[in-house]
Parts: C-alpha cells; sequence; structure tokens
C-alpha cells in the first residue's frame, strides 16, 4: 500500500487536486475502477457527463470496472446498456460480466453459502428494524441475493447515531459492514471492494493487480471507499467527497474539482489527455 500525504488529514484540502496529477503516470494507466453511486450517478441515474466519459475510455481501449454495493438485480440493466466491462455489486459478492453480447453472472460464495447466509441475513435485518428506530431497508432490496441494506440517504433519513447502531449491530451479528453515500451495507464473508478489484483482474486479463496497481486508478466518493483509497497510488475522489470529511479516516492521493458524475468525467479527460 502507499503511503500518501492526506491519507490521515482532517482536512480535505490537504490532498492534491486532480489536476496535479503526473501525465507520466496518466500516460500508463491500463484501466480504470469505479464506484457508481454519486461517482457516477445523481439521485439514482448516471450524469450526462459521466456515460460519456465511460465511451470515451471505452473508445480508446481503457477498460473501466464498476464496484458497488448496489445488488445484482439493480446493477443488471446497467451493466448491459454502459460500456463498462463488468459490474460487480454487493461489495465484492457478485459480477456482471460482458461478454460480447451476453452478460455472464458469477459468485465468489457457492450456491450452498448463498441459501445459508440469506436466513442469517433476514434474521439481521429483522433485528435491525426492531432494534434501531427509524431504521428501513433500501428501496433495491428485492435485487439483493447476499446482502442487506439500511437505507440512511436515498429515500429515508437516519441520524448518525442510528448509522453507528445500525453498523453495531451487524458487527456484532458476525458481519462485514460499511457505509456508503445512501446505504448501510452488511454480509456474511471476506469479500470487500478489495477483494472484487483483484478478482476481475484475474478474471478479465489473466493478470495479478498488485504488481500493476499504480497502473490503475481507482474512483471514489464514500467512506466505503477507504479501502480502495489505501491500496491504489492512483485513488481519486470526486469532490462531493468532502462531505464525509468528518468520518474519513483515509483520503485518496487526489480530488477533484466537480462532484459527481462531472468530476468522473475529469478524470477521464485527464487520462485520455495523457495518452494522447
Amino acid at each position: 500500500m502507499i503511503d500518501k500525504a492526506c491519507t490521515a488529514a482532517l482536512d480535505a484540502d490537504q490532498c492534491q487536486p486532480w489536476a496535479a496529477a503526473p501525465p507520466q503516470a496518466l500516460a500508463a494507466v491500463q484501466g480504470v475502477m469505479t464506484d457508481i453511486d454519486d461517482t457516477l450517478t445523481r439521485e439514482g441515474a448516471i450524469e450526462p457527463e459521466a456515460l460519456a466519459a465511460l465511451h470515451s475510455l471505452a473508445d480508446a481501449g481503457v477498460p473501466v470496472l464498476a464496484i458497488t454495493g448496489r445488488p445484482l438485480g439493480w446493477s443488471e440493466p446497467f451493466a448491459r446498456a454502459w460500456p463498462v466491462r463488468a459490474i460487480v455489486a454487493e461489495n465484492g459478492a457478485v459480477a456482471l460480466i460482458r461478454e460480447g453480447r451476453a452478460l455472464r453472472t458469477e459468485y465468489v460464495q457457492d450456491e450452498a453459502t448463498r441459501r445459508a447466509n440469506a436466513l442469517r441475513l433476514q434474521a439481521v435485518a429483522r433485528r435491525v428494524l426492531a432494534e434501531v428506530p427509524g431504521a428501513v431497508l433500501a428501496q433495491d432490496s428485492a435485487g439483493r441475493v447476499t446482502d442487506i441494506a439500511v437505507d440512511h440517504s436515498e429515500f429515508s433519513q437516519l441520524p448518525a447515531a442510528a448509522i453507528a447502531q445500525v453498523v453495531a449491530l451487524m458487527q456484532g451479528a458476525g458481519m462485514n459492514a460499511t457505509v456508503s453515500s445512501i446505504h448501510v451495507n452488511g454480509w456474511f464473508g471476506d469479500h470487500t471492494k478489495w477483494s472484487a478489484a483483484l478478482w476481475m483482474a484475474r478474471r478479465l486479463f489473466g493478470r495479478e493487480l498488485q504488481p500493476e496497481i499504480a497502473r490503475w486508478i481507482y474512483v471514489g466518493d464514500s467512506t466505503n471507499d477507504q479501502l480502495m483509497f489505501r491500496h491504489f497510488p492512483l485513488s481519486v475522489g470526486v469532490a462531493n467527497l468532502r462531505r464525509f470529511a468528518a468520518e474519513l479516516h483515509s483520503w485518496p492521493a487526489y480530488i477533484t474539482q466537480q462532484e459527481r458524475g462531472p468530476g468522473f468525467a475529469e478524470v477521464a479527460r485527464a487520462v485520455l489527455a495523457a495518452r494522447r
């Protein structure tokens, strides 16, 4: 992992602006990994600038892999419509891989494990709803197969204390738990966004990511991207990451000038300009 000056920063302004990224490093970039919600999208819909950037990267031969806490069912239409090589959903549990016009679904856990975990997930979900005042499951829960999600900022609002209570309850039940810009996600298993990145590098390109990590970019917007920020030398936060300043303990190396989709487009433009 790379030690970055802004990793332990209390103020995002201590991170370098994305415009300061060295062109020689960007010229060597061979792929982009990205979060989806509030990195490519606004209120659940992809922003035009982000979609145009995805097409520009694809046209230039720069593959994009999206890694999200969103569910399998929610991700499927976007995996078909967007020019991405794959979307890994549910925080690394399930991949939707483009193979020509077909879409292949692959899981980290076998079917028996997923079936057993489904019962445990339902039990934890019932506890959360019963014990945390105001807690509701995310509206995309019907599309989830390996995790549960509690809405804190998409269609319902939870205060910080309630979010912390949900996380503690999930962790107390033996789950992994992360907080995105909209949901608290919990799951059984060792998979993460980082394990998803390693998996996709092997699965799609037959390569180990770690020795080539400096040739990949990761773009994110929230506290659940911190693991990725720590691993990628070319880690980038879109500008709306600043709203999580009080909760962040690992900052990205760079931060864009603009928020959400336009911020992602900033990243793409710089990569393409350096390659030219």
